[in-house]
């Protein structure tokens, strides 16, 4: 396979070269040619594939449940209205918009089952959509074995509440933990079932607010055993550093650092909450920060101290957590907000954009356990994205680098191609393994039927009123 394109960003140094065509075989970049004569036809930017380092793979956007701005206490109970009614269906939607965006690699950190069939077979369910769509996938189990209402004792809220409410929501999140054997052992299993080229299998402990001590322990001795990497997510919200500082006085950080969890395979999503002391332990075992800016903003979680974080030397990638600014699952904003956000300021550090792309992409697919650095080589995964420079060029005025139009003002719009592991997944901006307009539409058919006489949902606002006491009357108390 031969991909031509008149610019593109080459090599580990994101070069801008001209008049490219890339020779493709066995998933790989055989050769790169520059210097051929221009074709006369659409201008294209050939630049890496992108890696969405952390993600849930949620089928719609949860404002069309009525979540829009919930604090993120309120907003994971009313997430289960969204409930996967068919695991296939749910996780190719958001696999699919991630592949339209530029995402070669998407972290799926599964924490909302659909509960229609056993786990494994829900995983290979899960696998099947990723094949189909024809992107790389990490699955992660998500498992949570505490404090399923609040940070600390349920009771405290189920009392308040109408005998028949209180039911609802028992039958909803209060359930027995899995044990941590057999979560090791069932990870194991779907790693066995699901794994290949493009499938990579990771333990998920939901965060340590919501995991015992077994079983992160346990997480952390079988990773340590057999090199399977690590996910998670830590400091999310004030309220999760509230109970941290109760429960870890010692510190959160050197907890993990302290039971083997802190150290190169583990990745921790969001990282808000952290301080400068947790920041240089992060840094200094080799562990990987994703920043989720759009999800941060989305659910009033704050702004994550990213800037801080790759001044002190952490690893740091991107991910949409399912909650991108616009709620249109596009990365390529993403990652301009964020380096907006983090990059540095006047003159310092002019040439900051390349370097955040470059470590954005080669830290997402390390993290995500995927081969190759992500940049456009010899020898390289054949992992390609391919935008519309022409309408990236808007004006065409004076010559302006390519990578500064990607920063200034690419967005999903501009992909017209996608390459997985050399494989055409998009083409001229359409997703090819799956009909996505379809999928979408017959899981909005779903979710309006099952919501329009659900007991759940009219028990909800009870609920969340007790949520917000709970958490306001406590709020900065630790």
């Amino acid at each position: 396979m031969i991909l031509p394109a008149s610019d593109a960003l080459l090599g580990p140094d994101l070069r801008h070269g001209e008049g490219v065509a890339l020779h493709l075989s066995n998933g790989r970049i055989d050769r790169v040619e520059t210097g051929r004569p221009a074709s006369g036809g659409p201008r294209r930017l050939l630049m890496p594939a992108l890696a969405n380092a952390h993600d849930h793979a949620r089928p719609l956007s949860l404002t069309s449940f009525g979540a829009a701005f919930m604090p993120l206490e309120t907003w994971l109970p009313r997430s289960a209205l969204a409930t996967p009614p068919d695991p296939y269906l749910a996780a190719a939607a958001p696999l699919a918009r991630a592949a339209r965006s530029g995402c070669a690699a998407v972290m799926v950190h599964y924490t909302r089952p659909s509960g229609t069939m056993p786990l494994l077979d829900e995983a290979k369910e899960v696998a099947r959509a990723a094949k189909d769509v024809g992107i790389r996938m990490t699955f992660a189990l998500a498992i949570r074995d505490q404090n399923p209402l609040v940070y600390g004792s349920s009771e405290q809220v189920l009392d308040g509440l109408p005998d028949d409410i209180r039911r609802e929501i028992e039958a909803a999140f209060v359930r027995p933990g899995m044990a941590p054997h057999d979560y090791i052992e069932l990870t194991e299993a779907i790693a066995s079932a699901i794994e290949s080229p493009t499938i990579q299998v990771q333990f998920g402990p939901a965060g340590v607010q919501w995991c015992s001590r077994p079983l992160l322990e346990a997480i952390a001795e079988r990773s340590a055993a057999t090199g399977r990497r690590v996910h998670m997510h830590l400091l999310e919200t004030r309220y999760q550093l509230d109970w941290a500082r109760e429960t870890f006085p010692q510190g959160i950080v050197p907890y993990l650092k302290e039971i083997g969890l802190l150290s190169p395979r583990l990745t921790l999503a969001h990282c808000i909450y952290t301080s400068e002391a947790d920041r240089e332990l992060i840094a200094e075992s080799g562990a990987t920060v994703v920043t989720n800016f759009g999800s941060n903003m989305g659910i009033r979680s704050g702004v994550a101290p990213i800037r801080q974080a790759r001044a002190a030397g952490c690893r740091v990638c991107v991910g949409m957590d399912g909650l991108a600014f616009d709620e249109d699952d596009d990365m390529l904003r993403e990652i301009r907000l964020v380096q907006a956000l983090n990059g540095p300021w006047g003159f310092e550090e002019p040439d900051d954009r390349r370097r955040f792309l470059l470590s954005a992409i080669a830290e997402g697919r390390r993290s995500l356990g995927v081969s190759g650095s992500g940049a456009i080589a010899e020898g390289e995964p054949a992992d390609l994205l391919v935008l519309d420079l022409d309408t990236l060029d808007r004006d065409r005025i004076l010559p302006v680098a390519p990578l500064d139009l990607v920063f200034a003002r690419a967005t999903a719009s501009h992909v017209r191609d996608l390459v997985v592991a050399g494989r055409q997944v998009v083409a001229e901006g359409r997703v090819l393994g799956i009909d996505l307009a379809a999928v979408e539409e017959e899981l909005r058919a779903r979710y309006r039927s099952a919501l329009a006489n659900s007991s759940f949902l009219r028990a909800l606002p009870r609920y969340e009123t007790a949520l917000r006491r709970w958490y306001t009357e406590r709020a900065g108390c630790c």
